[in-house]
């Protein structure tokens, strides 16, 4: 499956590890002040789901005759997945923020732990795009670029949020950043059928729908929404588009 062109998706891998770490960098120097990157992240992440992964679930769809009610049941479980997961995990921290002294290290640990999680998710989706073909796995490379500059600030963001030292919240930020250079890896040690990469793709969407609308965009306007963060989203998701029609 891989042939001369197999070191691509290494190549994203390494800049998603860039990416997540000038992102926690940057929450660490410039805290407060990233709402516009993160509106566009979320933009790029919707475009990529509507213009990318959807129109290629379809044309498989069309050329096996597969049954698209398990596709998108595959899309709302990847997105109930995550989003249990996440609540789950950081439930606890959304109620702490309001009282100081219940503040515990432990929490954004386990927290940061989730986002590395779906660091190493971004890697298996870049190289299992590259499988289904180079247009899918660049798009999909840029998705993950865009939204793990944003991990990488909320990594550092809930560690500090929680009375870890800045030395604990660089050490999550490194694995952070490693996570999706090794799911990249993993995908050269097994394969899939064609009906599951089908059924991967709709649970890919459905995870990066969560993180686009329901995680990200949310914490762009959680301060003062502005219609400059508005303009980035537009122009993340018009970014993906022209992406789709150069490719």
């Amino acid at each position: 499956m891989y042939n001369a062109t197999a070191m691509t998706p290494f190549l994203f891998s390494v800049a998603t590890f860039v990416s997540t770490t000038l992102g926690g960098l940057c929450a660490l120097r410039y805290r407060g002040k990233i709402r516009l990157l993160m509106g566009f992240s979320a933009g790029v992440l919707l475009g990529v789901v509507s213009f990318h992964i959807f129109p290629e679930i379809i044309a498989q769809v069309n050329a096996h005759g597969y049954d698209p009610i398990h596709i998108m049941a595959a899309l709302v479980t990847g997105f109930l997945l995550f989003h249990t997961l996440e609540k789950l995990l950081v439930i606890h921290h959304g109620h702490e923020q309001h009282y100081a002294e219940h503040k515990h290290p432990e929490v954004g640990i386990l927290s940061a732990l989730a986002l590395a999680a779906h660091s190493f998710m971004d890697g298996v989706g870049i190289g299992l795009g590259f499988r289904v073909s180079r247009a899918l796995g660049v798009v999909v490379s840029v998705a993950v670029l865009a939204h793990d500059f944003t991990d990488g600030m909320n990594s550092v963001t809930i560690m500090l949020a929680h009375r870890n030292t800045t030395r604990r919240a660089v050490l999550l930020l490194i694995l952070d950043a490693v996570a999706p250079v090794l799911g990249v890896a993993s995908t050269l040690f097994f394969s899939m059928p064609e009906r599951v990469m089908a059924l991967y793709l709709g649970f890919l969407a459905g995870f990066l729908l969560y993180i686009g609308a329901s995680d990200i965009l949310p914490e762009a306007h959680s301060g003062e929404s502005s219609v400059y963060t508005i303009a980035m989203t537009i122009v993340g998701a018009l970014l993906s588009f022209a992406l789709g029609r150069v490719l």
